[in-house]
């Protein structure tokens, strides 16, 4: 059995749109440092394999492939991208730990740099979701 509202009792449309929630300037720092860092960290990959020090004939370029997957969310403002994307970077972290203690010459500076823009990374993706949650929470309150 269906109920269909007579027409005269159909809801009522809200006169405004909702206003979208501001964020306050630190929390879009966060955003921005780690929007810079990811892409800085899929270019440094990129140009690291494919022209400043490939290794093989540059198959190890698909590496940068996977950091261009969370940048829709992060433009998005997507919370779970933040902090998906604070788990995955430790991979590339570990890779840049150890190529940076086994390769020599611009390969382990190359290296040392993908540890910095993963440290880089990380901090601004944890930083984004506590205070955006305590930026929520205060709202509320």
């Amino acid at each position: 059995m269906t109920s269909a509202l007579p027409s005269s009792q159909a809801p009522a449309a809200p006169a405004e749109p909702a206003a979208p929630a501001t964020i306050p300037p630190f929390v879009a720092r966060t955003r921005a440092l780690a929007l810079a860092s990811l892409i800085a960290l899929f270019v440094l990959c990129l140009a690291w394999e494919l022209w400043l020090a490939p290794v093989g004939r540059g198959t190890l370029a698909i590496k940068a492939l996977p950091l261009l997957i969370p940048i829709p969310g992060l433009l998005r403002n997507r919370m779970y991208t933040y902090r998906w994307v604070s788990l995955m970077v430790w991979l590339y972290f570990t890779e840049g730990v150890v190529r940076a203690t086994s390769d020599r010459g611009l390969s382990a500076w190359l290296a040392g740099a993908e540890v910095l823009l993963c440290l880089a990374l990380f901090t601004a993706c944890a930083m984004h979701v506590r205070w955006r949650l305590r930026a929520a929470k205060e709202a509320q309150a």
